[in-house]
């Protein structure tokens, strides 16, 4: 009895010795994690043809803007937060058509959120009304965007919403699209879901220079229904990132997107041959951390 005992004994040795080697672990991936160094990031995620973009301010505030269609968001969400973060503060859905919104659903059965900002229109679809079910089952505040909200991420980040104006209950989803910049200190990132170029006239005519951005998200994946020229000359992006499916049947992005983009020396990126899109800013610049980019085709080609 006493070797046996004596033997347990170093094993739980060795027990406790792993397991204090795993909680430092746990920690420091933590420290890690939390230390942001007044970095802020943003992720453009790569879940097909749609649109899912994960946003981390300096002081660790995290906004998800759209959840893309299907499972993609699930299978991407592990790059971008730790695997002991379960919650996301922030759930956006710029408009409720079907590849800005049901990756939520999932998401949203595993994951927790504080409020979802949505913009006014509607959606009928099954879908749709079990995404609804859900915010209501776990009572998330829901909020509408409206023009002039300024949203507070901390470390001196916040988004500000130009779009919907007025109650857009009776707009088609694209033209209801919530269009927001993120900024923070010298940069920042034009949003604008699937909002088609008279929005953008619209906006231009309200806020011209104002639209000016370091990053433009080409609306509606690169559709020649958005990214008008006088819009891309107005937000005089360095970046122009475009969120869409490898050779999808749209066609995303239209040849004239991409030729208004090359006409204004803007440099474009897209999901479907890039992958996930990951900048940083420290406020005074925009860093790409891929490695490596390709040429963007019609299409998404590859």
């Amino acid at each position: 009895m006493l070797r046996v005992f004596s033997h347990i004994r170093v094993n739980f040795r060795w027990y406790v010795l792993g397991f204090l080697v795993f909680v430092s672990g746990v920690l420091w991936s933590i420290a890690i994690h939390e230390n942001r160094n007044g970095i802020l990031t943003i992720a453009f995620l790569n879940i097909g043809q749609g649109d899912s973009i994960f946003i981390e301010s300096p002081t660790g505030t995290q906004v998800l803007v759209d959840g893309g269609p299907n499972n993609g968001l699930m299978k991407e969400i592990s790059s971008v937060l730790p695997w002991y973060d379960r919650k996301i503060d922030m759930l956006v859905v710029t408009n409720p058509d079907r590849d800005h919104y049901e990756g939520f659903i999932p998401f949203l059965k595993k994951y927790r959120t504080d409020v979802v900002l949505e913009p006014g229109t509607t959606n009928k679809s099954e879908a749709y009304n079990l995404l609804e079910k859900l915010i209501t089952d776990k009572k998330i505040p829901k909020v509408l965007a409206r023009r002039g909200q300024i949203i507070d991420l901390g470390g001196g980040a916040f988004l500000r919403v130009f779009f919907p104006d007025r109650d857009i209950s009776g707009l088609n989803p694209n033209d209801g699209s919530i269009v927001m910049q993120l900024v923070y200190g010298e940069t920042s990132v034009m949003l604008q879901g699937d909002s088609p170029t008279n929005i953008e006239h619209y906006l231009f005519g309200l806020d011209g220079k104002n639209l000016k951005s370091t990053i433009l998200k080409v609306g509606h994946h690169g559709s020649r229904t958005s990214s008008g020229e006088e819009y891309v000359k107005a937000v005089d992006p360095e970046w122009a990132v475009i969120s869409a499916g490898a050779n999808n049947t749209y066609g995303h992005p239209h040849r004239e997107v991409l030729d208004v983009l090359t006409g204004s020396k803007v440099i474009s990126l897209a999901t479907c041959v890039a992958g996930r899109i990951v900048f940083e800013s420290d406020g005074k610049h925009f860093v790409l951390k891929n490695k490596k980019t390709t040429e963007v085709s019609v299409g998404c080609g590859k």
